[in-house]
């Protein structure tokens, strides 16, 4: 069972806690990530693209010309999808394009995630954050001290609102509460900073 060094806000090691292998150490199903992230992503479209049918523009209930006689191919309607200003044929309506997912795949793809940042030592956590206002300037140097850079996932309690505050400003962080953590936002993300409170456990 790996372990990981628990440390405080200024950088220093507090103590060293045990990650669990379930959800930090197994070997990450790629498959499973690569169709979990996929859905996610899918399920985030709005699908509100729509066209118009030949039933629906406006105008064309006369036939442009007779039938037979004048040389010209028939037509029923100038609304028709060859004519310029006719409808659309096949195009887009209002869809859904969200997948139904089985929750235990989305669970196994969250611990692959996880498993996968922990393999590379982008787990980070911390005792507790100690911020006794919100100030981004106070969350800056907090992930200084803890050596975290580049894009950041941010876990942290529902009640913790000081902390979300002096994290949300930041364009490279990203803040989640526990119950939200997700697969994508895990493997968009540098590291994983975690407290003591939040880290996942079986």
């Amino acid at each position: 069972m790996a372990t990981v060094d628990v440390r405080r806000v200024d950088g220093s090691t507090a103590s060293s806690m045990e990650l669990d292998d379930a959800v930090f150490g197994i070997a990450p199903n790629t498959a499973v990530m690569h169709q979990v992230v996929t859905a996610q992503l899918a399920a985030a479209r709005a699908g509100t693209q729509s066209t118009l049918t030949r039933a629906e523009v406006r105008g064309g209930g006369a036939k442009p010309w007779r039938q037979k006689g004048t040389g010209r191919a028939r037509q029923g309607s100038s609304r028709s999808p060859q004519w310029t200003g006719g409808g659309v044929a096949l195009g887009p309506k209002p869809r859904s394009y969200g997948q139904k997912t089985p929750k235990k795949m989305v669970q196994l793809a969250l611990r692959s995630a996880l498993s996968d940042r922990a393999s590379t030592g982008k787990v980070a956590v911390v005792e507790g954050w100690t911020f006794e206002a919100p100030k981004t300037k106070d969350a800056v140097a907090a992930l200084a001290a803890l050596g975290v850079e580049g894009q950041v996932l941010v876990v942290v309690d529902h009640d913790d609102e000081v902390v979300s505050k002096s994290f949300r400003n930041l364009p490279n962080v990203l803040v989640l509460v526990a119950g939200e953590l997700n697969a994508y936002d895990v493997l968009a993300s540098d590291w994983i900073v975690f407290t003591a409170d939040t880290l996942p456990t079986s």
